[in-house]
């Protein structure tokens, strides 16, 4: 069986007050969080910084306490391990989207976050990620 492994997080902005998660709507139909392969002798947290610049454009500030992996079989023959932070961006920053990869994103609050998402596994990391961030008095 082949092992991969990505990385990402779920990234949220503070805005009047309010937890925003940002949400992607990637181009093959799916609504996810940023996320992707780790690329060779690059650490998780490399990645996860990379692969937000790359499909949103943001420059953000990653929290390494929030470190939750999920693993799943994306084909058969394949498991995959990825692994998710926290990750604030600034509020008003712009976003540029990969087009390659993401058709649109947007911020939303928790609960419109983890309903837009495709995947049961997103969903809950939303609600872990937005819990974990209400503990820190965010």
């Amino acid at each position: 069986m082949k092992h991969e492994k990505s990385c990402g997080a779920i990234v949220y902005t503070i805005h009047n007050g309010q937890i925003l998660i940002l949400v992607e709507h990637m181009a093959l139909g799916h609504t996810s969080l940023p996320k992707g392969h780790v690329e060779d002798h690059e650490t998780e947290e490399e990645t996860a910084l990379r692969e937000i610049r790359e499909e949103t454009g943001l420059q953000v500030k990653l929290d390494t306490r929030f470190r939750k992996m999920i693993t799943y079989s994306p084909y058969e023959g394949i498991t995959k391990d990825v692994i998710f932070f926290v990750a604030k961006a600034d509020d008003g920053d712009p976003v540029t989207v990969q087009p390659e990869e993401v058709r649109e994103v947007q911020f939303l609050p928790e609960e419109e976050a983890a309903e837009a998402m495709t995947y049961d596994t997103d969903k809950a990391l939303v609600h872990e990620a937005c819990a974990y961030l209400h503990r820190q008095g965010k």
